[in-house]
């Protein structure tokens, strides 16, 4: 491919760090107190490879998804582009001024008000003051933070960080933009409006990285991924097959992931275990199709009044859904034994988004709390299949009261 349609080149990229021997000594100083401390020489130490011979081209204009499981080398790697750190082995060449979004603030002085801050970032991008003033406007409309302009950031909250260097990285002139996990920050309208804004950088013709685990996000903006698994890109192709082989990686030995299962030992009122039973694959569902949750709950004790319910909760910890089962009808009343419960949603309507479950188990009669478990049996909703949702976006319509049904059977 001709190097002038390229953006970013990076050959047998590495990073590793050494574990339990501290950080490698880089300034005079440092050396100094090395060789007083380990006159003979110190042992190199365990090697630990964040990540190894990444080596890939993206052109111009490209939106390129970067996923993976925890650990798998994605930030590693958006740190050695954005020059953050130095690789151990290859390099990396980026053609163009880059935009990072890295870490909440990465770039910003403390001490500099956000005014300061915004013009300092465009200074290093290398634009001149004019052209900066020219965008200041609306980068501070973006960032909704109007009254703490002239504030020193250091008094900022991490939401109003996140705000002020997408809107700096988004806005400013940077033909590079890369973004590390943008969603993990902030309420729905503003990650509305992140994806949005990345949608027209990159409509723009400008190049996004884009790392996240909101596998939604990256379907809707990217047509490329990259799938990291121990340090290594596993996987470089169309972001559909990309979803594709990353669920499928996700699968593969962690048959638990999706469920759960009390820790061995447990006693009393408890949960034993449960699961999500989704429509597509283990943890992934299809917007409209059937749904159903499986549990199994010990009642070692009589308890005349158990309540069980489950609630949905979506990426911003909101609960979207609630099952009930009440202790004063027949399933529950006076309730002893091991119990099987299966709560089956017909038509379940959730938009795009990862969920989580949680679970309380609770006497209404007394008032006893047995169980309260959060972040049980992860899953995610999406629309692949569909020639479109049965909704009209907007914050309001995050969930739909749905029709279910249950069973109650002794385990």
């Amino acid at each position: 491919m001709r190097s002038d349609a390229l953006a970013i080149q990076a050959e047998g990229l590495g990073k590793s760090y050494r574990i339990g021997r501290g950080p490698r000594a880089t300034t005079l100083a440092e050396r100094l107190v090395d060789v007083v401390r380990h006159p003979f020489g110190r042992a190199a130490g365990d090697g630990f490879w964040a990540l190894r011979d990444a080596s890939f081209e993206i052109e111009r204009g490209q939106a390129v998804g970067i996923i993976g499981r925890n650990g798998a080398g994605k930030s590693t790697l958006l740190k050695l582009l954005s020059r953050i750190t130095t690789p151990t082995t290859g390099w990396a060449e980026l053609r163009g001024r880059v935009g990072s979004l890295i870490e909440v603030g990465t770039g910003f002085h403390p001490e500099l008000t956000g005014r300061e801050n915004v013009f300092l970032n465009g200074a290093i991008l290398g634009m001149r003051r004019h052209e900066v003033a020219r965008r200041f406007d609306e980068i501070v409309d973006f960032a909704g933070i109007e009254r703490f302009i002239d504030t020193p950031v250091k008094r900022y909250s991490s939401g109003m960080y996140m705000r002020l260097a997408f809107a700096v990285a988004a806005h400013l002139d940077a033909e590079i933009l890369v973004v590390d996990e943008v969603l993990a920050v902030g309420d729905q309208e503003f990650q509305k409006k992140c994806l949005g804004k990345m949608g027209e950088v990159a409509g723009a013709g400008r190049t996004v990285l884009f790392v996240s685990h909101a596998l939604h996000a990256v379907s809707t903006l990217t047509t490329r991924t990259l799938v990291l698994e121990g340090g290594r890109i596993a996987f470089d192709g169309t972001t559909s097959d990309g979803l594709a082989f990353y669920r499928a990686l996700q699968a593969e030995g962690s048959g638990s992931a999706h469920a759960y299962r009390a820790p061995a030992g447990r006693t009393g009122v408890h949960l034993v275990d449960g699961r999500v039973v989704t429509s597509i694959s283990d943890g992934l569902h299809r917007h409209g199709d059937p749904f159903a949750l499986d549990f199994t709950l010990d009642v070692p004790v009589p308890v005349s009044q158990l309540c069980f319910s489950v609630h949905i909760h979506d990426e911003s910890d909101r609960a979207v859904n609630h099952f009930w089962i009440y202790g004063d009808g027949p399933s529950f009343r006076n309730a002893i034994g091991r119990f099987a419960v299966r709560i089956e949603v017909p038509r379940y309507r959730l938009v795009m988004g990862r969920y989580t479950v949680t679970v309380w188990v609770t006497d209404r009669a007394t008032h006893t709390i047995y169980e309260h478990l959060t972040n049980l049996c992860p899953f995610e909703v999406t629309m692949e299949g569909l020639s479109r949702p049965d909704y009209e976006w907007s914050p309001e319509h995050m969930v739909y009261a749905e029709d279910y049904t249950y069973g109650v059977t002794r385990a």
